[in-house]
């Protein structure tokens, strides 16, 4: 057998088309959903990852702001920023792309933004609603699994899913989106005793670890559903944390990396900040 290829861009690009004449619609209220990304420092990989963020708003219809700051920002300077931009009526969404410079503390900066503006999904308000079940807003690449998922029909309650990876940014909070849509979750980690007795057990298969090839066709189960989050640089070219081409011909289902969650990840965060305006403008 050879699984089927879930590729995140075509279904990406549905999405947007979707909220493009969402957006559109709230234009016609009066409402004009509008995202601040600010980046600290000049990165490569992280600017050009922005700059794809306010290509994508811009594109659905979103009013869309980057805020570039040197690398020797003080934390204060940041705080005092984000406090401007939590009183900003029109900023509905804020994001500061992650990580910040050793001298600027992650979680001060996270725990600054309004959860109401949250659309990174990572404030500990909002985590704390994702644990109990409620309606808030997800982190963005684990809530483009879930999507991903669910539009290929593929079932989750019951269903058994191993998450090999633990970080706050995708193990942890995919693991409890898909124990909310009650599936029985495993979570493997560094310290994890024989890793393939678990990944070979796995309905569905979820690796966000950070290793090339950690995973390949002899540690999955035949027939098993396989999402590769994972995104390294070998050689020059990206490559995930599976060895695509061996598991492919064990599993029923598989995301490549590139072109697999990637596009997802932006796609949920447009999502979000159209949310964010809709509450808070009561719609």
């Amino acid at each position: 057998m050879s699984a089927e290829v879930i590729y995140g861009k075509p279904l990406a690009e549905e999405l947007r088309q979707e909220m493009k004449e969402e957006v559109s619609a709230l234009h016609e209220k009066k409402i004009h959903p509008k995202l601040v990304v600010v980046i600290i420092g000049e990165d490569p990989a992280s600017m050009s990852y922005v700059k794809g963020k306010q290509r994508a708003s811009e594109k659905v219809g979103l009013d869309s702001e980057l805020i570039e700051l040197p690398v020797d920002t003080s934390e204060q300077y940041l705080l005092d920023l984000i406090d401007r931009l939590n009183q900003d009526d029109k900023v509905h969404g804020i994001l500061v792309q992650l990580p910040v410079p050793e001298h600027i503390s992650d979680q001060k900066i996270i725990e600054a933004i309004d959860p109401k503006k949250d659309v990174d999904g990572f404030h500990p308000m909002n985590a704390g609603r994702m644990l109990t079940g409620q309606d808030t807003f997800y982190p963005c690449t684990p809530y483009g699994i879930l999507v991903m998922l669910k539009r290929a029909a593929i079932s989750l309650e019951g269903k058994h899913v191993v998450i090999v990876g633990r970080s706050n940014l995708v193990g942890k909070p995919v693991g409890q989106l898909l124990l909310n849509e009650n599936a029985t979750v495993t979570h493997c980690h560094s310290r994890t005793k024989d890793l393939r007795h678990h990944t070979k057990q796995a309905d569905i298969l979820i690796v966000a670890a950070g290793k090339p090839s950690l995973v390949s066709g002899e540690d999955i189960r035949e027939g098993a559903v396989v999402i590769d989050v994972g995104v390294n640089r070998v050689d020059g070219k990206l490559t995930g944390d599976v060895d695509f081409d061996s598991a492919k011909e064990v599993a029923s289902y598989i995301t490549p990396v590139p072109k697999g969650v990637g596009p997802m990840t932006i796609t949920m965060l447009l999502h979000n900040t159209i949310e964010a305006a809709k509450r808070i403008h009561g719609q």
